[in-house]
């Protein structure tokens, strides 16, 4: 049997109506009891009531997140954080998987599902900075990532200029002078590819080093493959580098499996960073190197603001908030020789 309200204020030990005033975010509750709530509703796996709730307070409880992908495992992992911080506010997450596909993603704004939410957290990948104009929807809307900045909505994105830089430094700290970037976009300015990018140049200027785009690989999408496939081409092109900064996780882990069945020892010959700290990194053999961009942060803030505009929609300006994140050193860097690309 599902639980109840009445079963969430049994097991945290307050009032029915506490737990009403914790679930619609009741500004005027102790930090300690509204965390004896949530404890309770995640132990009861407690879902609101959609119908009961719209009926009584014109709320769904509900809220739409539109991705591009879920077989892109950065997005699988955003999705569960998004869920797992919805529900702490007792609320329930729609998923609507875009396919990365503009007029999916236009549509998405417009669908006649979102009435049954109320609020969207949206994720786009085929629209553009001149889309700016075009983010809105019936609903209130927070924007994630990098495609889109400057829109009417609220905008929760990562650092991806100053996250790069600190990984490709990282590597510059290992003693690393020639590092090859897997995973640009041909001609992106704006965009996680093309930010990612501006960082590792950045942190080339600032030791000195000229870029060279000899030993940057460009692919079209961010699965394994693509970073195989662009490790298979510097390889065969006679690219001559000591590390790699895969401009994800996934395009990591594609290069490193090219370069060990091509001789190379990571990291050894060749030491290998991510970027996304996805769970997987933490089983590879050698477990990577990456960039923890703040996904958990990225999560919560989202629901936070987007509960905020549900509650006042007009009562301020849009809102842009960049999460912290961290370099995260592992096997694939840390202990790094200083051996040359090309075996011997």
């Amino acid at each position: 049997m599902a639980a109840t309200l009445h079963d969430v204020a049994r097991v945290a030990g307050v009032s029915f109506k506490t737990v009403s005033n914790v679930i619609n975010n009741h500004p005027h509750v102790r930090d300690t009891t509204r965390a004896k709530v949530e404890k309770a509703i995640a132990e009861l796996g407690y879902r609101p009531n959609l119908t009961a709730r719209s009926l009584r307070s014109g709320h769904t409880g509900a809220i739409t997140l539109a991705l591009p992908q879920l077989s892109l495992p950065y997005f699988a992992e955003l999705a569960d954080a998004v869920i797992e911080a919805a529900a702490k506010h007792g609320l329930v997450v729609l998923v609507e998987q875009t396919g990365a596909d503009r007029k999916r993603e236009l549509e998405v704004m417009a669908s006649p599902r979102l009435k049954m939410s109320d609020g969207l957290i949206f994720s786009p990948l085929a629209l553009g900075q001149e889309d700016a104009g075009l983010i809105k929807a019936d609903v209130p809307v927070v924007l994630l990532g990098e495609r889109i900045f400057g829109s009417s909505s609220d905008h929760v994105t990562m650092q991806n200029v100053t996250a790069a830089r600190a990984a490709t430094e990282h590597l510059l700290d290992l003693g690393k002078k020639r590092i090859a970037v897997v995973g640009a976009h041909e001609g992106e300015v704006i965009g996680s590819a093309g930010l990612r990018l501006r960082g590792y140049k950045e942190a080339l200027e600032g030791r000195g080093i000229p870029y060279d785009d000899g030993i940057v690989a460009y692919v079209v999408d961010w699965h394994r493959s693509n970073g195989a496939a662009a490790m298979h081409d510097l390889l065969d092109r006679g690219a001559s580098f000591d590390a790699v900064f895969g401009l994800n996780d996934t395009l990591a882990q594609g290069a490193v499996r090219v370069l060990q069945e091509a001789g190379y020892r990571v990291p050894d010959d060749v030491a290998v960073i991510g970027f996304d700290d996805l769970d997987e990194t933490r089983y590879t053999l050698p477990t990577l190197s990456t960039v923890d961009p703040g996904r958990t942060e990225i999560a919560e803030t989202a629901i936070r603001m987007l509960m905020e505009r549900i509650k006042d929609p007009d009562g301020m300006p849009p809102r842009e908030v960049e999460t912290a994140f961290r370099v995260v050193p592992r096997e694939s860097t840390v202990g790094a020789g200083r051996g040359s690309a090309r075996p011997t």
